[in-house]
């Protein structure tokens, strides 16, 4: 299989995928020892179960006046995954390189990185996306609805986004890593897209974000519920599964607690904990609906011993374990 062909495309870096010495003949005891490194544009990707692609971007965090530091977030996450214990058997997980952001043409990235995502999706492949910031969201959705468009036109999907933002905010000037779900339902949406964000916090949302969320019928969990009731978070997350076909997931690493996670662009000292995420993204997972899920806003730049990438590390080992 192999993509359209783009300079914005780089191959996997070998550096990054290293780990401890062992003995060889216990087999693959680390992930460094059972990822497949392959080039997209040239290697065979045929019977891969899961390929990881990087989203190495942050031109829309800085048009948002974010903090920048995110394009070097997909890295930064691979090299902490290398070296997490592998319990995954004979699945074939690939990394097969990112796309880069050149020259500030965020939109000719997410033209790449969406051609990408569809490519991998028509040869059933499940995409996991390592941001890079939250305008991967667009890049990430358009792949996938391109893809059903050819496959399954009036098929129903859902968005489910653990994160502190709604990001419906409508662009002004251009878009940003705060308008990736507002451009999708203005642009994409009709009747069969359905969005679920997560965690929203009342003090980083205005009234009018909160109104584009109703004008577009959007329900969503505030992260006091969060804090609250982790059952009932779960029971509402599968009652919105229950009407839906598919489900692409979406992790904003900001919307985290920053005692977990201080490598982002926009920390918070509030936030919803790692076992609350894992509790209801194993929920996610077991509906057998998921089919594509993505982490965004890492940034090493401000990152505390590592505690981001290790975090965002494992959320991906456990996706590739439940599903």
């Amino acid at each position: 299989m192999a993509m359209k062909s783009s300079k914005l495309y780089q191959c996997v870096q070998p550096d990054l995928w290293k780990g401890r010495e062992v003995d060889p003949s216990l087999g693959k005891q680390y992930w460094y020892q059972a990822i497949e490194q392959l080039d997209f544009e040239k290697d065979d990707l045929s019977n891969i179960d899961a390929a990881i692609i990087g989203y190495a971007c942050d031109e829309g965090v800085q048009r948002n006046q974010g903090r920048v530091g995110a394009v070097d977030g997909p890295d930064a996450i691979r090299k902490r995954l290398a070296k997490i214990a592998w319990h995954h058997g004979g699945k074939r997980i690939a990394d097969v390189g990112s796309i880069r952001c050149d020259d500030e043409k965020l939109e000719e990235c997410q033209e790449v990185f969406a051609s990408s995502i569809t490519a991998l999706l028509k040869h059933g492949i499940f995409p996991i996306a390592l941001g890079g910031g939250h305008d991967i969201a667009y890049a990430h959705f358009r792949g996938i609805y391109d893809w059903l468009k050819e496959k399954e036109d009036t098929a129903k999907i859902g968005i489910i986004n653990f994160d502190a933002h709604f990001d419906l905010r409508p662009p002004v000037k251009s878009a940003n890593s705060g308008t990736p779900f507002y451009q999708i339902f203005n642009e994409l949406d009709k009747g069969n897209i359905s969005y679920l964000p997560i965690g929203i916090q009342e003090r980083s949302n205005t009234k009018e974000l909160f109104a584009v969320a109703e004008k577009f019928g959007v329900d969503w969990i505030l992260l006091k519920q969060c804090e609250v009731d982790v059952k009932q978070v779960i029971l509402t997350v599968n009652d919105f599964i229950e009407k839906l076909d598919y489900i692409y997931v979406t992790i904003d690493l900001d919307g985290f607690a920053s005692a977990y996670s201080p490598g982002v662009s926009a920390s918070s000292p509030f936030g919803f904990t790692p076992s609350f995420v894992l509790s209801v993204l194993e929920s996610i997972c077991a509906s057998g609906k998921l089919i594509a899920v993505d982490l965004a806003e890492m940034n090493p730049v401000y990152d505390r011993d590592e505690l981001t990438a290790k975090l965002a590390a494992g959320l991906v080992d456990v996706v590739v374990s439940k599903c």
